[in-house]
């Protein structure tokens, strides 16, 4: 599946090893996210790259994941263009809670998409 030339991935394509990228901004992520995710705010991410290149796998994919889709999608053809294999994850954390994967406040608590 393709987001305009940025290849993308249904929710129920990955499995709990995929390597997540959350670029949704601080007060979504603070909402509901899933575990384990990288969170990048989108606002932030040039600055924070190094972020991502320290903590994603050395071969392997990145999965971007916003709220729904969009704004994935705009970071995952950045990281395209810098040479790093990034899928947009279609449909996003809205796409995520619907398919009933887990989302967690980051406090132990269940939690939402905002």
């Amino acid at each position: 599946m393709q987001f305009g030339s940025v290849p993308t991935v249904a929710v129920d394509a990955l499995s709990s090893e995929d390597f997540l990228l959350d670029v949704r901004e601080n007060d979504e992520w603070e909402a509901g996210h899933a575990e384990g995710a990288l969170h990048i705010p989108m606002s932030e991410f040039v600055a924070r790259y190094g972020e991502l290149t320290e903590a994603a796998p050395e071969s392997g994919k990145v999965y971007v994941l916003c709220r729904v889709g969009g704004r994935s999608a705009q970071v995952a053809q950045y990281l395209l263009q810098q040479g790093i294999d990034a899928v947009n994850v279609a449909g996003g954390m809205q796409a995520w809670e619907s398919a009933g994967r887990p989302v967690t406040d980051g406090k132990g608590g269940s939690g939402t998409v905002v």
